[in-house]
């Protein structure tokens, strides 16, 4: 049960990290189109991450039943 709890809290921070970057995406939009961007594609690698732990966990679950 441990790595299940362990899984979920790494998703709670790298969901807050996705959070901030797309936020700062948005703000440097009309600012400076190439930090949008960077900071768009950090997003992105973090969003994909985060659907492999989301995966993880999935199977983390169906083994402690």
């Amino acid at each position: 049960m441990k790595n299940l709890d362990d899984i979920k809290m790494h998703q709670r921070k790298l969901n807050r990290r996705y959070k901030e970057l797309i936020e700062q995406a948005y703000n440097f939009r009309q600012t400076d189109s190439a930090l949008s961007d960077i900071s768009e594609f950090k997003a992105i690698k973090l969003l994909d991450e985060l659907n492999r732990l989301k995966y993880l966990a999935r199977e983390c679950s169906h083994l402690s039943l």
